[in-house]
């Protein structure tokens, strides 16, 4: 099987949450998969939710973007350390006419932006990928300019590569990408009758298991397009699988696709 490989990345990113309070708009973790489909949607040149037809007769049920890529299947490999990216509150000044009916017109806007994210995304290159999107990528002829959640934050693309040989697994008992929890177990490691662990099942010298978990993104509701949620891990800790997936040996590493 074809893979497509390219790195994204950003000094900075915002994939908002719809769940905010009152004084902070926060942000998921990582980007999540409807995200990279409305990068992808740019590249191609596929309209948006500003372009979607809601009126009575309901012609549209999804954005473009999402109606013609919603079905391609993606891998998604943090670089970050552990998966772990740095948040950091921003505080600024948004004073366009319509952003407040306050006094002065002025919105004080509170976001919480990831700081210097960076992933390695696949993409399976079965039928439901759109013929041009390879090439555009491989020529870096993008219809839009691409944003990491919104266009304060501008992504950057590189490291373009195709995977020619890229073998799907079926005994799987690592994986190096994000996947679905419900896909995988960790094992545990058990100890002896004495308490302790045996030999083999020590970690090896200077490598020190880590687990990163949270609910992202994964589809969008037919009626109302919110988000559905997944539970994701990245983690390098051994698994055992519950369940078939797409997971597929690339370049040396286990990548689960979704």
């Amino acid at each position: 099987m074809e893979v497509l490989k390219f790195t994204l990345s950003g000094r900075t990113a915002f994939f908002k949450k719809p769940d905010v309070n009152t004084y902070y708009y926060f942000t998921y973790g990582n980007i999540h998969k409807i995200a990279l489909l409305g990068i992808l949607g740019a590249i191609c040149g596929y309209s948006g939710y500003n372009s979607q037809s809601l009126g009575i007769d309901k012609t549209q049920t999804y954005p473009e973007f999402y109606e013609k890529l919603k079905d391609i299947s993606i891998g998604i490999v943090p670089k970050n350390d552990k998966g772990y990216i740095p948040k950091k509150i921003q505080i600024f000044n948004n004073s366009v006419g319509y952003a407040s009916k306050e006094l002065g017109g002025n919105l004080i806007v509170k976001e919480q932006w990831l700081e210097n994210p960076k992933w390695d995304i696949y993409i399976l290159m079965d039928d439901n990928v759109p013929k041009d999107l390879k090439e555009r990528l491989l020529k870096l002829r993008f219809k839009y300019i691409p944003y990491l959640g919104k266009n304060d934050h501008i992504a950057d693309i590189k490291n373009i590569e195709i995977i020619e040989d890229a073998e799907q697994l079926y005994d799987i008992d690592k994986v190096d990408s994000l996947f679905i929890k419900e896909f995988f177990e960790i094992e545990k490691e058990d100890k002896d009758d004495d308490g302790l662990f045996d030999e083999e099942d020590i970690p090896v010298e200077g490598v020190t298991p880590y687990k990163y978990e949270e609910m992202i993104p994964i589809s969008l509701e037919e009626t109302t397009n919110k988000y559905n949620l997944e539970t994701f891990i990245y983690t390098n800790s051994k698994l055992s699988a519950l369940k078939n997936s797409k997971t597929y040996r690339c370049n040396g590493k286990n990548i689960f696709f979704f």
